[in-house]
């Protein structure tokens, strides 16, 4: 079971802000940061890289917290979910365990996506799973800009008519998902590539 996570206006992120607050505007999307949007877009290509995301993290979360740790990366985002011990709770009971882990941690978990914020110019969400139970307690939602033809238009159109999506945004983001569940195994043997092109462009050529 997946439980809602909660608006990114809650008192977490609030501190978060506080926190980075005092580092000026210059954060991971901010005017004046290495990740800042200037004239162009976002600065992507000014972004560094997040490769090394979870083995940072692992080395930095303390050993009594989880099992194991889900580390994932985009550019905007970088979301960490827990594996919480015991999987034999109920349900009920794994949502009470999540709930006490967030209240009981908040604090280090702000000191250590101030850290990790700073080393890769990426917002830090956090989330648990116990049994079948999974919690988001913040998240980053990206609007992404696109320019679809009519027939791409009529596509997104059908799914909202249909009462599968309700509306053309949620019909892309619909789309999407379908796609990175049919298409898993390709996606990462493409991300394993891009991985290794960013390696030996960070090397440079043997002189």
């Amino acid at each position: 079971m997946n439980t809602p996570d909660d608006s990114s206006e809650n008192n977490e992120t609030r501190g978060e802000r506080r926190g980075r607050g005092r580092g000026g505007r210059g954060g991971p999307h901010g005017r004046g940061g290495p990740g800042g949007r200037g004239r162009g877009g976002w600065q992507v290509a000014d972004l560094p890289s997040a490769t090394d995301a979870a083995d940072w993290f692992a080395g930095r979360l303390p050993s009594e917290w989880f099992d194991s740790v889900e580390v994932s990366t985009d550019r905007e985002e970088i979301l960490v979910i827990g594996t919480l011990a015991d999987e034999s709770a109920t349900d009920a009971e794994a949502e009470g365990r999540i709930s006490r882990f967030r209240s009981d941690t908040r604090e280090q978990r702000i000191e250590i996506a101030l850290e990790a914020e700073s080393r890769y110019q990426r917002k830090v969400s956090w989330g648990a799973r116990l049994g079948d139970t999974t919690a988001l307690f913040t998240h980053v939602s990206a609007p992404v800009m696109t320019r679809l033809r009519q027939p791409e238009r009529q596509v997104l159109d059908t799914l909202v008519d249909a009462g599968v999506a309700r509306s053309r945004s949620d019909a892309l983001a619909w789309s999407v998902r379908l796609v990175g569940e049919h298409a898993d195994e390709w996606l990462g043997q493409l991300r394993d590539a891009m991985a290794e092109v960013d390696k030996l462009r960070g090397q440079g050529p043997a002189l």
